[in-house]
């Protein structure tokens, strides 16, 4: 977000987040290794392996932070109720959350090798034991909450990763507002409704299972209720939208549509889903379309799917073409 709090007393800025992302979320500013007193400069970070898992150790002085670190996270951890995402640092011995070094315990403090156990003349070698490690901080944050929707900043430049990120957590967040309301069992019946394109699209599985909790709306105690359908809601953004369940998804509105439509119409809606398929044109193409002709057509079960609206509309996710 621009704060200087880099281990070199810069930053690390993402135009995204910063600029485009900023203008519809209010952000938490957090940086674990701030708050746990490190100052900015600092010293480098890295996590070594131990029998106990991995610990955090600063490369020359070798202070073990690990403790410090998850004490941090998991009081951090109990705040994100009110959440709706979660932003993590790429890279980061303490926040990433794909692919960190491991190395081997290094209790001589040798510092003057590389990860691969190259470095200058006479070094000793320190390898790393895998390079599939997840940093202190962030390894609490999604142990405590699993479903939260999360993501490195690196991961955010994939057009497909971004798109998929950003829909989660505007989902994220309607069906918080929802739920923090005095909702009745209808106000459910009827957010579900308008998301079950959206569903559909991610996790069929899921959709299934958040509609037979739906059908149980006025018989299921509430709790019970909200608790089980916002578990099915998160667990079916897990998952990507590919193009074969858009596709289908696309093709479920089209024939909830065709009785209002010629067979002009229908033949160029078919033609524009197959050239999506084919990726020769955006996602934006075909929703852009059939969202017309279900307002020309007052459809209003189709024009009113959060599928062809599950962000705001400046953000333009959906113009990028499928590889």
């Amino acid at each position: 977000m621009g704060e200087p709090v880099r281990f070199n007393g810069g930053h690390s800025r993402d135009r995204f987040l910063g600029d485009e992302l900023d203008a519809h979320v209010d952000w938490v500013h957090v940086c674990p290794e701030m708050e746990i007193g490190l100052g900015s400069p600092r010293e480098t970070l890295r996590l070594e392996n131990s029998p106990d898992g991995p610990r955090l150790i600063t490369r020359k002085t070798r202070i073990d932070l690990t403790d410090r670190m998850t004490a941090l996270a998991a009081e951090r951890a109990r705040t994100l109720d009110e959440v709706d995402g979660y932003v993590l640092k790429s890279k980061s011995p303490s926040c990433g959350v794909h692919g960190i070094p491991l190395y081997a315990h290094d209790p001589e403090g040798v510092t003057a090798t590389w990860g691969d156990g190259s470095g200058p003349k006479g070094g000793n070698r320190n390898p790393v034991v895998h390079r599939r490690g997840r940093g202190v901080f962030a390894a609490v944050v999604l142990e405590t909450h699993p479903l939260l929707p999360v993501e490195e900043e690196g991961r955010l430049n994939d057009a497909l990763l971004r798109e998929t990120f950003v829909e989660r957590i505007f989902a994220h967040a309607r069906l918080r507002a929802l739920l923090e309301s005095d909702w009745r069992p209808r106000d459910l019946v009827a957010f579900h409704a308008r998301h079950k394109m959206q569903l559909l699209a991610h996790h069929p599985m899921a959709y299934r299972e958040a509609g037979r909790l739906v059908a149980q709306a006025g018989v299921l105690p509430r709790e019970e209720l909200a608790g089980g359908y916002a578990r099915s809601f998160a667990t079916a953004f897990t998952a990507k939208a590919g193009i074969g369940r858009n596709v289908n998804v696309l093709q479920h509105c089209v024939g909830m549509l065709s009785e209002a439509l010629d067979p002009a119409r229908r033949a160029d809606l078919a033609e524009v889903i197959a050239a999506y398929r084919a990726g020769r044109v955006s996602l934006s193409v075909p929703t852009t379309l059939i969202r017309h002709h279900a307002r020309g057509e007052a459809a209003e079960y189709v024009r009113d799917q959060t599928y062809f609206a599950p962000y705001p509309e400046e953000l333009r996710l959906r113009n990028h073409v499928p590889a």
